[in-house]
């Protein structure tokens, strides 16, 4: 790591977002050379989308001292944006979030901020996803500084093989709770979807996306939501080949 850094922020909340003002705070700390490109409204749940059949506007405006750009489309273009458009060279370095909310386990499935962090991993770039669990307007970022820097700085001084991104996930509680940082794997968990069926002024009826989060291993002790139950920061390498290998030589026998 030297002072040339390059470190791009982004997130899926929107530029606005306190989140992403506390990552920007952090990363002031390790180096001068910063892009911000987010969205210009919050983007929760795009997933890996892109723009296809849209114009992406870009705005640009003072952030915190840094020169920030908001973006029309999804946090995915955010980072195609950031990485062909304006940083200056390729980054050394792409941070996302910090999302409010956890995106542990089958979230990351539908996360824009993690997907943020994937798209910048397909690129060759290293990447990592930042996520508090925790959804209300006033949630307290205050506490993941110390262990996002530490990340941000361990990241930036490891190789991370295999084109893979990080995706951290706080739990929570005060630092005094922490219990520290658990690097473990993926939850076998699910959403349990239901659609309430509602009806607005004029009586026609709609469908309001609810459900319940259901853990299938509660018992296993190395997976990201045992860890942020017991008061560990979960980190997960995450990466975008989604082969199932397990399953090749089961079906070989198709090419017969």
């Amino acid at each position: 790591m030297n002072q040339n850094t390059l470190i791009v922020i982004t997130n899926d909340d929107g530029i606005t977002a306190p989140g992403i003002k506390t990552l920007i705070e952090v990363v002031k700390k390790i180096t001068d050379r910063i892009v911000v490109v987010a969205p210009d409204k919050p983007q929760s749940g795009m997933g890996h989308a892109i723009t296809i059949n849209a114009m992406i506007r870009i705005k640009e405006f003072d952030m915190d001292g840094i020169t920030a750009y908001s973006c029309s489309g999804t946090p995915v273009d955010c980072v195609k944006v950031a990485t062909t458009k304006i940083a200056e060279g390729k980054p050394d370095l792409i941070v996302s979030g910090i999302n409010h909310g956890s995106n542990s386990s089958i979230n990351v499935i539908y996360s824009g901020t993690m997907s943020a962090a994937l798209e910048g991993s397909i690129e060759g770039i290293p990447s990592i996803g930042f996520s508090l669990d925790d959804t209300r307007i006033d949630a307290n970022f205050e506490p993941t500084k110390k262990y996002v820097e530490q990340i941000i700085r361990y990241t930036l001084d490891h190789h991370l093989e295999g084109n893979c991104c990080l995706n951290v996930n706080f739990p929570a509680i005060g630092p005094d709770l922490i219990q520290g940082i658990k690097v473990c794997r993926q939850a076998n968990a699910m959403w349990k979807e239901t659609f309430d069926e509602r009806h607005d002024p004029s009586g026609n009826a709609y469908y309001w996306l609810t459900g319940k989060f259901v853990n299938h291993e509660e018992e296993a002790t190395d997976t990201d939501e045992w860890a942020l139950k017991n008061n560990y920061i979960s980190v997960v390498p995450v990466q975008y080949d989604v082969t199932a290998y397990p399953v090749l030589n089961q079906i070989k026998l198709l090419e017969e």
